[in-house]
């Protein structure tokens, strides 16, 4: 256990941060599950917007750095190729 009052609180911050990048995660993951639902199903316009959404999503994701901004980028060109590949 921490002893300082400083490394009290440091603890507190991370267990904060550890939640909200892992509720960000799993909102990125949820989007991507969507679209990928939507592409199998043959409904390219709906696969088309749930993609834009996935797009938000893995951008905030990556400005709030719960996410490598590379991984976004690489996520989102695979993503589109698929898009592409369906099409």
């Amino acid at each position: 256990m921490a002893n300082t009052k400083s490394a009290q609180k440091r603890i507190r911050v991370t267990l904060r941060r550890t939640m909200e990048n892992r509720r960000r995660r799993t909102f990125v993951r949820t989007a991507i599950r969507r679209f990928e639902r939507l592409l199998k199903a043959g409904d390219r316009e709906g696969a088309a917007a749930a993609l834009r959404n996935v797009y938000r999503a893995l951008d905030r994701a990556a400005q709030k750095g719960a996410i490598h901004r590379n991984r976004a980028n690489r996520k989102k060109a695979r993503l589109a190729r698929r898009l592409e590949a369906a099409g």
